[in-house]
């Protein structure tokens, strides 16, 4: 079963942006089919650095298009991705450090609930404001 299921009001009208989040979506069910498989630690801790450069490469084509179109919480919204940049780096260490277990619901639900939350807060707002 999927951690994540795709929803229609996760779509910003935008091609570039809803693809990659489609992409993001399907990573992070990715990774918790990995957890739940049983992969090795260094299995995960590698595929935890590619769902963060992923999202470091998604949140660049946000920005680029604010920028792009002059878009008012620009700064807020880049403030807002450098954060949960943060925030996956701090999951990726409290695995490295042994915080979760091999596969421990916690560690996929704190990548899911990053992903929706910013998307409700931000992105959702970006799209409404652009109005692309």
């Amino acid at each position: 079963m999927a951690l994540l299921e795709w929803r229609q009001d996760f779509e910003t009208g935008i091609s570039d942006v809803d693809h990659e989040h489609r992409e993001l979506v399907d990573l992070i069910n990715r990774l918790h089919a990995e957890l739940g498989g049983d992969a090795p630690d260094a299995d995960i801790s590698a595929f935890l650095g590619e769902v963060f450069a992923r999202i470091s490469a998604h949140f660049a084509l946000e920005e680029s298009i604010m920028r792009k179109h002059s878009y008012d919480q620009y700064e807020d919204h880049k403030s807002d991705h450098e954060k949960l940049l943060d925030d996956i780096r701090d999951i990726m260490d409290d695995f490295d450090a042994g915080k979760y277990r091999a596969y421990d619901e916690a560690l996929a639900n704190a990548v899911r609930d990053w992903f929706v939350n910013h998307f409700k807060t931000r992105d959702a707002r970006l799209h409404g404001i652009l109005g692309i």
